[in-house]
């Protein structure tokens, strides 16, 4: 059987196993390299791959391994191994996921507003956030089963993929939304969202990967950023919170006028800024 290793970020290999047992006893490869077999579906350490656990019993002191050696190998054969194993990119991530919900709500409110919806009611409705996102990410599984991108994510260099690389099909992609909704942004839902999110990004460092991601043997690449992009994420982010401003802010007037006369009255003196209503 021909195995490969990460050596120094880079992929090498193919290499015998006989070769790789070899090393492990000189002490030439630690228990932590990552390796790769064809019948296993990910990058792992030595040491929990079954075919050299016993090698790691009696390991010698460890010398100094040279690369070229590791280079002369046999012929590659069988299928190619996973991509190296990316680094997690929470932060971008994180902005990514929120351009993309923050700009559906914004065309979201729009919609209600243009086709005469009572927008107060949806307001004070428990669940009208459930309802709110359920479309997007409806439309994002689509999305990645396609592209393997969003718009968020798009601009912010970010692709959802397999771990050999090959995009999601539907039924992937669908799944994994639904992960997210229901354990990533807890359906929007004030704390309840920022619990979600809290527990995901702990949960994300311990295991390197989220958890709807890691259930689903997905990864997420990450991609080089100009600054232009970057630009684009916050100005998108200030017009879409405008347009969802412009379309409650009535409403907001009111419901502070019940709540806080302090406020109503901050409320009203933008109002000159809000769509009218229409109902």
């Amino acid at each position: 059987m021909v195995v490969w290793i990460i050596k120094d970020g880079e992929k090498v290999g193919p290499i015998h196993d006989f070769e790789i047992r070899r090393k492990i006893t000189d002490g030439e490869l630690p228990e932590t390299t990552p390796a790769w077999h064809e019948g296993i579906g990910e990058w792992k350490p030595l040491i929990e791959i079954d075919l050299f656990k016993r090698e790691f019993e009696n390991v010698s002191p460890p010398e100094e391994i040279s690369l070229s050696e590791i280079e002369t190998t046999p012929q590659e054969t069988g299928k190619s191994p996973p991509p190296l194993p990316t680094e997690p990119v929470f932060i971008r991530r994180f902005w990514a996921r929120w351009l993309d919900l923050t700009l559906y709500s914004a065309v979201w409110w729009l919609g209600m507003w243009a086709v005469g919806q009572d927008i107060g009611a949806a307001l004070i409705n428990p669940w009208i956030m459930f309802f709110h996102y359920m479309p997007w990410f409806a439309l994002e599984a689509v999305l990645i089963q396609r592209f393997a991108t969003t718009p968020g994510k798009w601009l912010l260099g970010l692709r959802v993929v397999n771990l050999d690389g090959s995009h999601l099909d539907l039924s992937a992609s669908s799944r994994r939304c639904m992960r997210v909704l229901f354990t990533g942004v807890g359906f929007g839902f004030n704390y309840l969202a920022v619990f979600c999110q809290i527990l995901s990004l702990v949960v994300s460092k311990r295991i390197g990967n989220t958890l709807w991601d890691h259930s689903g043997g997905h990864q997420v690449i990450a991609d080089p950023v100009r600054p232009e992009r970057v630009a684009i994420v916050v100005l998108g982010y200030l017009v879409a919170i405008y347009l969802q401003f412009i379309v409650v802010l009535p409403y907001l007037v009111k419901d502070a006028g019940e709540k806080n006369p302090e406020s109503k009255e901050f409320f009203e003196k933008l109002l000159p800024l809000s769509l009218p209503k229409r109902n």
